[in-house]
């Protein structure tokens, strides 16, 4: 597991002030039932009825899982369920209808394995990601968590899910931290610390909280965990090349088992808590009886990393996999072994499913091979075996030279495709759009203010696509991308992210002024809450004007905003209309990830908010932009320039001071205000400029809105758009349609205050 920053706010960020940020994830339209990161881990639920329907649970590196309705040869995604921020690490079923999970962003969730994919609970305990977890089958109530902080916690899933009883709203909203994505959220408490002697320590808070056992003795990371079926016995490994055997009824560690030489990353027990299995980096799977205290048997079958394993329901048999792409099936007491398949990814985890498997790897997509579960011995009559050597090295001689197995199977059964993840991206100069290249060699240019995809180019090449799509333009860096799982996340940081403007013309927005400026960062809030806002308003009883503007707080009652401190404020110029290049799709809507006051990370759909969401769950500044229309103080958007004649022109100096206009002023703009002042092409009535100069040091190219553009009866446009001056720097003609920032950025190169030339052309 490396450690990548999470899409989330995290705590090792260079912003100078640690505001919140707020994360939307994009998703393609035609891919929203597929994952689109690869598997780390799969769970499946056999139906109690006969004629009923078996479900594959599967988690990905994309922050989601997915329940998949079974059939013969299909498989349907009937539920996503969408709260972890970030990887999903593993997954269990608890008590046959609980579906638990544990992910990178340091948390559990709880589920209910048939619902339309709502979080019943999240559960707060790890100081960091949180890497595996391991379930008792007849004890249906035990969950076991192990992480990278080297903590591994029991949980009684039973009570750790049970609402809490509250004897007050005051107290609701003390112990509360966060929502779970339901319209009623349950709320979870803060947990408690657990010292040294497993006492519990005094809160000041005095709320009724669950707190999970503790398994104290790891020092380093913690890869793998195996409990058995009564939660008698639990096991857990990692980084330390130790196994710990404990009892997770009290969390007291029973026996320490060495052998490993190196990280282990996968653990099974069977049924009686008797034989423990391992398999390690070390690329050894190792057979422990755990009575006895010692390894029986060690299998030199990988030439690589061994990172899952899965065995027959008498443990007489175990499937495994891992980084040198192939699965094994081997028999414990023959030390036979037969290769089952190779692939072209990792496998990270495997499900053993009747007389099939599936199998996760780093890609998108997951497989169902044959396994013969029920009775392996018919792999084995195909021929092909081999034995397994009891030193490391001797699989891996075989493999150099040459003479590898040839798989049993070349196809799998079936397979459930996922979308090709990104692996590559672009942020272009228009401060718009986002390259991007997927693990299938496909180039795409999205949209990011809209949140789709509006260009396919196909598998073409990355590098000469950007250079055919720069464009010469600048305009400030107002948001940061990442594809951490495996999609586009955009990152929204304040004050960063209202630093870019742009003329309402250039949007192509209709019904506003064309010399308008939007700020990119407040619109696009805008569009990713606007139902958050439809929902609120419903809540809150207001009615959305025609114009769409917020009514004031006057027409609000006291009880509608009682439990907020942020209220819809009227007197602010607070136009909520969405302009349309802000619409975000609603086929494939983008999740949001945030956080506010309490509770920390969460995920969900901009279509599933309801309204209730406040200070506790969304970060002020966002609040305070789309309610308030507040913006933070922003670095200076001006930008000084002085205005000269061309040397050794003879028309007259306008001005010997210097002026200051919005950076994205177009270079049209100052040609407009250099024939004003030269009375070459006397501006007509009806025609406003860009406004006055005052004269003298400091004076201010004043920016206001241009008119209709109509013109005195008798004169054709044309004739009156003649260009007759030309605003040079560096020597170099400007284009009419450069901005004052790009001209800066791309002709002037100087840090000092641009400095642009006029001269007058004679009529053509």
């Amino acid at each position: 597991m490396h450690r990548v920053g999470s899409a989330a706010n995290n705590g090792n960020s260079n912003r100078p002030r640690k505001e919140k940020r707020l994360t939307y994830v994009l998703s393609d339209a035609n891919d929203t039932k597929q994952h689109c990161a690869g598997l780390n881990c799969l769970a499946v639920l056999q139906s109690s009825a006969s004629d009923g329907c078996n479900y594959l649970f599967t988690g990905s590196r994309d922050g989601t899982l997915k329940r998949w309705a079974l059939g013969e040869d299909a498989a349907t995604c009937s539920a996503t369920f969408e709260s972890h921020v970030d990887w999903v690490n593993d997954t269990v079923i608890a008590g046959g209808s609980t579906l638990v999970s544990c992910s990178s962003d340091t948390t559990l969730k709880t589920w209910n394995c048939l619902s339309d994919g709502t979080c019943t609970r999240t559960l707060r305990q790890h100081s960091d990601y949180v890497t595996c977890l391991a379930a008792a089958e007849k004890n249906t109530n035990w969950v076991a968590s192990g992480g990278l902080g080297g903590e591994v916690f029991i949980w009684d899933i039973e009570a750790a899910v049970t609402p809490l009883s509250k004897s007050s709203d005051v107290m609701e909203d003390d112990c509360s931290i966060g929502i779970n994505g339901s319209a009623n959220p349950l709320t979870i408490s803060s947990l408690r610390t657990v010292s040294s002697n497993n006492s519990i320590n005094a809160s000041t808070k005095q709320c009724h909280v669950y707190v999970p056992i503790t398994a104290k003795g790891h020092k380093e990371s913690v890869y793998a965990l195996a409990m058995n079926d009564s939660g008698t016995l639990l096991v857990s490994g990692g980084t330390e090349k130790v196994l710990r055997v404990w009892d997770p009824r009290t969390g007291s560690k029973t026996m320490k088992l060495r052998g490993h030489i190196d990280n282990t990353r996968a653990l099974l027990l069977d049924s009686t808590g008797r034989y423990c299995l391992s398999g390690s980096s070390d690329s050894m799977i190792r057979l422990w009886d755990l009575g006895q205290q010692r390894c029986v048997h060690s299998y030199a079958v990988h030439t690589d990393s061994v990172w899952a394993l899965a065995s027959t329901p008498t443990f007489g048999h175990v499937y495994s996999g891992g980084r040198d792409l192939s699965l094994y099936l081997t028999d414990l007491t023959t030390r036979e072994s037969i290769l089952l398949c190779k692939k072209e990814h990792p496998i990270l985890q495997l499900a053993l499913d009747d007389d099939s498997i599936w199998v996760a790897t780093t890609d998108s997509s997951v497989h169902r091979w044959p396994a013969e579960g029920q009775n392996p011995q018919k792999v084995f009559q195909r021929g092909g075996s081999f034995l397994a050597g009891n030193l490391s090295f001797s699989r891996a001689r075989v493999s150099l030279e040459g003479t590898a197995p040839a798989p049993v199977y070349k196809e799998p059964i079936f397979t459930i495709p996922g979308t090709p993840a990104i692996v590559q991206h672009e942020i272009l100069n228009n401060r718009r759009d986002v390259l991007t290249k997927d693990t299938a060699g496909s180039v795409k240019l999205w949209d990011i203010i809209k949140g789709i995809v509006i260009e396919d180019y196909g598998q073409v090449a990355f590098d000469e696509k950007k250079e055919q799509l720069f464009e010469m333009v600048s305009i400030p860096s107002w948001f940061t991308v990442d594809a951490r799982l495996g999609s586009l996340s955009v990152h929204l940081d304040t004050p960063q992210c209202f630093s870019a403007e742009m003329y309402s013309a250039d949007l192509n927005i209709t019904g506003k002024s064309e010399d308008d400026k939007v700020n990119l960062g407040r619109e696009t809030l805008k569009g990713l809450l606007a139902h958050w806002m439809t929902k609120r308003r419903q809540r809150l009883g207001l009615q959305t004007p025609a114009n769409g503007n917020v009514l004031s707080r006057k027409d609000t009652t006291p009880r509608s905003l009682a439990h907020s401190r942020i209220e819809v404020d009227g007197n602010a110029l607070n136009d909520s209309t969405v302009y349309p290049p802000f619409e975000l799709s609603t086929v494939s809507p983008p999740s949001i990830i945030t956080e506010g006051s309490q509770g920390g990370p969460w995920r969900k759909k901009i279509t599933e908010l309801d309204g209730i969401e406040d200070e506790k769950d969304f970060p002020w500044w966002v609040l305070d932009c789309v309610l308030n229309n507040q913006l933070p103080s922003r670095e200076n958007t001006k930008c000084s320039f002085y205005l000269h004649p061309c040397e050794g022109s003879a028309v007259q100096i306008l001005t010997q001071g210097k002026l200051s206009a919005p950076r994205i002023l177009r270079i049209q703009k100052v040609i407009n205000y250099v024939k004003e002042k030269m009375v070459l092409d006397k501006p007509i009535d009806n025609l406003n400029t860009i406004g006055t100069f005052a004269p003298g040091i400091g004076g201010q190219l004043q920016h206001s809105a241009v008119g209709d553009g109509s013109f005195r009866s008798g004169l054709k446009p044309r004739q009156k758009l003649r260009p007759s001056v030309e605003i040079l720097c560096n020597n170099q003609v400007l284009s009419p349609d450069m901005s004052l920032a790009t001209v800066r950025a791309y002709i002037w190169k100087k840090p000092e205050d641009l400095v642009l030339n006029y001269r007058v052309i004679q009529g053509r």
